[in-house]
């Protein structure tokens, strides 16, 4: 049964102590006898601390310190009234992470575990690739251009490395650009072809 809280159930006993002259006052609890001034808890309820005192138990119910905001693990332990806090950091998606720690979730994402145990977050805003013929790796969150740099030529499945020029007929010289103007690479893949002045295509026709 349920010892009621300040109730009489916790009983005020008077017995001799041996060597001791004259009654002592004792509190009778958990099957055990306290004498005045000393403090227990209730085996029914670990959370209620109480004092013996002349008039009976003076009893109380603990309030538990807030765990941490950061707290990803809490256990709870027999005998203990309060939940204990065992580790502190940050979870995302299932996945639990240190405070302070840097996580990448994907390949387009750059975390870190802030000190409030929130996950923040960027995402990778992929910048045109310089080349025609951009691939996407295992790792890499954005497309590379694992031959370098190119272009095509004239509008032709044709590519040129950036930096080259090519001729595509007996008077017009195609170009890519190296790619160092900022935005260059940005919807232009194109190399600049460009017919040669004072250029004469020479007569096929013989007599």
């Amino acid at each position: 049964m349920p010892f009621p809280l300040l109730s009489l159930a916790l009983l005020l006993a008077r017995v001799t102590r041996p060597g001791l002259a004259g009654p002592v006052s004792t509190c009778d609890a958990n099957g055990s006898l306290y004498f005045l001034g000393e403090w227990y808890s209730l085996e029914s309820d670990h959370c209620i601390q109480c004092e013996c005192t002349a008039e009976g138990p003076a009893c109380a119910r603990m309030d538990c310190a807030a765990l941490p905001p950061a707290c990803i693990h809490v256990s709870h332990y027999p005998g203990d009234c309060c939940p204990r806090c065992e580790r502190v950091g940050c979870e995302h998606r299932e996945q639990v992470y240190d405070l302070g720690q840097y996580f990448q979730p994907s390949e387009c994402e750059q975390c870190i575990c802030d000190l409030d145990g929130t996950a923040r977050c960027l995402v990778a805003d992929c910048a045109p690739p310089p080349c025609v013929n951009p691939i996407y790796e295992k790792g890499h969150c954005c497309p590379i251009c694992r031959e370098g740099p190119n272009c095509y030529v004239d509008g032709s499945q044709h590519i040129i490395p950036a930096g080259d020029s090519v001729w595509v007929g007996p008077c017009t010289r195609c170009h890519c650009h190296d790619g160092q103007d900022a935005g260059y690479w940005e919807g232009n893949r194109l190399a600049k072809c460009e017919q040669m002045t004072g250029c004469q295509v020479p007569n096929s026709h013989h007599s």
